[in-house]
């Protein structure tokens, strides 16, 4: 295997060239250029597993803005996986791009003027017009895949400036390591492991009541739902015993009146007991229905009794399903109520007031039923106004309907509790970070109640690679599928004739007819692992990367992305897909709200990139831990900014000092002849410890927060004691030891901070060292014996004597006579070991040391007078 530590250890000793004016402008474009032409992230594919630390990159929609948030998470991946590089690990960071999805569908159609329609023709001159027409009536229609060729062409484009914001922001991504969720790659694994499930019996079709859209004339699946409070209205009206009584209900759905199939109530209410086993009749309609009882109806929930419709919600298809009710379904796929009267509507009045509501959307259907109701003196009272959650796509602004329809299911132990089971133990062989975030897997999976619907009523996707036979009426057997050889995938069934068959059988009587719809988004995303790992077409790789170490991603898509992938793998590797997940927080606004492109409070990330610098950004993200809801502040990044230039000055002092690679210690620690430089390796040597264990635990961020600690008193205090020796004023021994604890201070830190501020730290590391910083190896902790604590102790020491030059209002270089430092008897010890070094530092002739009790104090500071003035005094610093 090629080294993975590359160009960091030659025998030959790198020149000393630092800048007369070090600057972070022009680091991002200058080094991104560098490392991608030396080849600095890429992946090495001759290795084994276990040298291996593989990362299942979330794919972002490349037709999407670019947002705070994507610099956000991605720099939090991207910090892990630098430490793993320097670690010795050869990382394989790929990046993906999801194209496979509405949101590139309506930006393909918008931008070209075309639409889909995968009964057209497959036309290899094709190409869009060069102005879209203004109304999407007029758009060109073109086969399914003449539109995946202009998004593949249109997608270079968006990538484009996707993969310019991942370099300026640092990512260390292997950009060799690309792929698209709509490339034929992806369609083909896709397709490949969809017919894996089928084989197996995790993929099945069944037509059941289906959550649907209107809109976009889809079905949904349960994790793409989202609660919306929308106002509604209780409607309460009565239904009519045989002898005349009436028994109220409460609904906010009166325009399903019409597909009512029973009443429900509390089987424990005393008040319908009476009443369970016998027939009502509804208003208006007419219809004959049921009373029966069922625990989930709430006796305290409007009159308590509670009208069954099919369906007007998720309640009502466990109803039916559970008490074997008729289907009586009356809202078509358009969301409008159907033309034609349903025959369990069977007397005049009622076929009269159907017709009166037919062919009209549900709105319209809910004023119409309540007129009548209202005309016939059956409405009890006003309706009683509400705010209420109903169920909307996540991406759609209707509320959702319940339809009867054919669709295709995996298993997902929504219905199997052994399953279910599994798939909860499947979590617990992942390691989140944060831990707590694995309740949010396990209760999702808790709380399903179906398989995963993964059919799709679209143009635009993965196509469903299945035919069916047709008989010789026409009608298709969908009890035996066609499907095509592992060989011809990918395959559209739209376009492509069936196995067996030549495309003048398509949907005549003895030939077949091929399935129309497309699969989920997420079931092509839930496969990345497989996809960009060579499953089923590099076995070799795969084997060298999967199950990936990583999965980073937010917390939002835990129920959809982060689930789903563990179903697929599960039922295909039977495994989990990844040995942690990595979830990262939102971002909020400065009201603390989530930042969205439908709330408006989105940040570009171009101008803050810009204006501070891409470390800044990086040092404001990394400042987060995962899990966290993090605020967005400039603030932060100022202070990051203001970081990464102190290490470009603060490494420019201390290589003018005379520090050179030569000087850092390599093994033989004698050279360090003095208590300080001893005590700051030491105290570096636990630096290290601190922030290994704390990457070891994911816990980039308290790995910063050590490091950043260090360095400000590294800078401030030990730079600025140590600068006499350093100059040679205390004799060659001990500028030799100065030199050495400087240039292995500097060595260490800058491995310390590269995955933080890796344009700062490489700018620096080229100033003294060959190769780059991002492949040397991660510092190991020194073990020397010295005091971690004298360095504070003397720093202390040195602020109280510079407080009392600030407070008398003279220069910081003014000569102190004398002064008196009280202190402890064991702090006494330690300014004794450090004493030459403070008194050089704060230009003292007589520095005086008092035991006593309580804290550090500097007093009785006299100071140098200035011609012809008398000696300054101080007070207690």
């Amino acid at each position: 295997m090629a080294e993975t530590h590359q160009g960091t250890d030659t025998p030959s000793t790198a020149p000393i060239n630092v800048p007369d004016k070090p600057a972070l402008e022009g680091l991002e474009a200058a080094l991104t250029q560098r490392w991608l032409a030396e080849g600095t992230y890429k992946f090495d594919p001759d290795t084994t597993r276990d040298q291996v630390y593989s990362i299942d990159t979330p794919p972002p929609t490349a037709s999407g803005s670019l947002h705070v948030g994507h610099m956000f998470s991605y720099t939090q991946t991207d910090v892990l996986a630098r430490y793993q590089r320097m670690i010795g690990k050869n990382v394989f960071y790929p990046m993906g791009w999801d194209d496979n999805g509405l949101p590139t569908e309506r930006r393909v159609q918008n931008y070209y003027g075309v639409r889909c329609d995968p009964a057209i023709a497959y036309d290899a001159n094709y190409r869009p017009p060069a102005q879209p027409a203004k109304n999407q009536r007029d758009f060109d229609v073109v086969s399914r895949r003449n539109f995946i060729e202009l998004c593949e062409e249109l997608a270079v484009e968006d990538e484009k400036v996707f993969e310019n914001l991942f370099q300026t922001l640092g990512l260390s991504v292997d950009w060799a390591l690309t792929y698209r969720t709509i490339d034929e790659n992806s369609r083909a694994v896709s397709q490949r492991a969809f017919l894996a499930n089928l084989a197996a019996g995790d993929a099945y079709m069944a037509e059941a009541p289906t959550l649907w859209d209107v809109t976009f004339r889809t079905a949904v699946a349960q994790a793409e739902l989202e609660d919306r409070e929308v106002a509604g209205a209780y409607y309460r009206y009565p239904f009519f015993t045989e002898d005349g009584e009436k028994i109220y209900i409460e609904t906010t759905r009166p325009e399903l009146l019409a597909a009512c199939a029973a009443l429900v109530a509390n089987p424990d209410d005393e008040r319908y007991q009476p009443l369970f086993g016998k027939k009502v009749t509804s208003p208006v309609f007419g219809v004959e229905v049921e009373v029966m009882a069922h625990p989930l109806a709430k006796a305290d929930k409007g009159s308590g009794i509670a009208m069954v419709c099919t369906f007007g919600d998720l309640t009502d298809v466990t109803w039916w399903r559970e008490l074997q009710l008729p289907t009586r379904a009356i809202v078509g796929r358009d969301g409008r109520i159907v033309g034609e009267t349903p025959d369990w509507i069977t007397t005049d009045a009622g076929r009269e007031a159907f017709a009166a509501i037919a062919g009209k959307t549900a709105f319209s259907a809910k004023e119409a039923v309540v007129e009548r109701l209202a005309a016939e003196d059956l409405l009890d009272g006003e309706p009683k106004k509400i705010m209420h959650p109903v169920n909307f796509y996540e991406k759609g602004d209707k509320p959702l309907e319940v339809v009867t329809s054919r669709q295709w299911y995996i298993r997902n132990g929504g219905r199997d509790e052994d399953r279910r089971e599994r798939l909860i133990a499947r979590g617990h062989e992942i390691d989140f970070h944060p831990a707590f975030m694995r309740s949010r897997y396990e209760n999702w999976i808790a709380g399903l109640n179906g398989d995963w619907l993964v059919s799709r009523q679209r143009f635009f996707g993965v196509p469903i690679p299945v035919w069916y036979p047709l008989d010789a009426d026409g009608n298709p057997n969908y009890d035996a599928p066609i499907v095509p050889a592992d060989e011809q995938l990918p395959v559209d069934p739209a376009a492509d004739a069936a196995p067996g068959f030549d495309e003048a059988q398509r949907d005549v009587p003895g030939g077949f007819t091929g399935d129309a719809d497309i699969l989920d988004t997420w079931a092509t995303s839930s496969l990345t692992p497989k996809i960009v790992g060579g499953w089923s077409r590099d076995a070799e790789l795969f084997a060298k990367v999967f199950p990936f170490d990583l999965r980073p991603q937010g917390h939002d898509i835990i129920r959809t992305w982060l689930f789903s992938s563990v179903v697929r793998a599960d039922a295909l590797e039977n495994s989990a897909p990844w040995k942690h997940a990595a979830i990262s927080g939102w971002i909020l606004d400065p009201d603390r709200k989530k930042m969205s492109k439908s709330k408006g409070n989105v940040v570009v990330p171009t101008d803050v990139l810009e204006e501070y610098g891409s470390d800044a950004v990086r040092y404001w993200a990394a400042s987060a831990k995962l899990g966290a809801d993090t605020a967005y502040e400039i603030a932060q990044m100022k202070i990051g900014r203001r970081l990464a230039i102190k290490l470009l000055n603060a490494s420019k002092f201390v290589l003018n000092l005379g520090a050179t690679e030569d000087s850092v210690l390599s093994g033989d620690l004698s050279v360090l002849t003095n208590p300080l430089d001893r005590a700051v390796l030491a105290q570096l040597a636990d630096v290290v410890r601190q922030s290994t264990k704390a990457f070891e635990n994911y816990d980039y961020a308290r790995a910063l927060q050590i490091t950043e600690s260090f360095f400000w008193q590294f800078t401030d205090d030990y730079v600025e004691l140590i600068k006499d020796r350093a100059y040679g004023a205390a004799g060659e021994q001990e500028q030799a030891s100065v030199l050495a604890a400087l240039a292995t201070s500097l060595d260490t830190l800058l491995r310390l901070f590269a995955p933080f501020l890796p344009f700062a730290t490489e700018e620096v590391w080229g100033w003294w060292r060959n190769g780059s910083v991002h492949r040397a190896q991660w510092p190991a902790a020194v073990e020397i014996d010295g005091d971690t604590t004298l360095l504070a102790t003397v720093g202390t020491a040195l602020s109280g004597v510079r407080k009392a030059k600030s407070e008398a209002k003279v220069k910081q270089r003014t000569e102190v006579l004398s002064a008196t430092i009280t202190a402890t008897e064991s702090l006494t010890t330690q300014l004794k070991a450090g004493l030459g070094d403070l008194k050089a530092a704060s230009n003292a002739r007589e520095l005086t040391l008092v035991a006593g009790d309580g804290e550090l104090t500097v007093s009785d500071v006299v100071l140098a007078p200035a011609e012809g003035t008398a000696p300054a005094g101080s007070s207690t610093a």
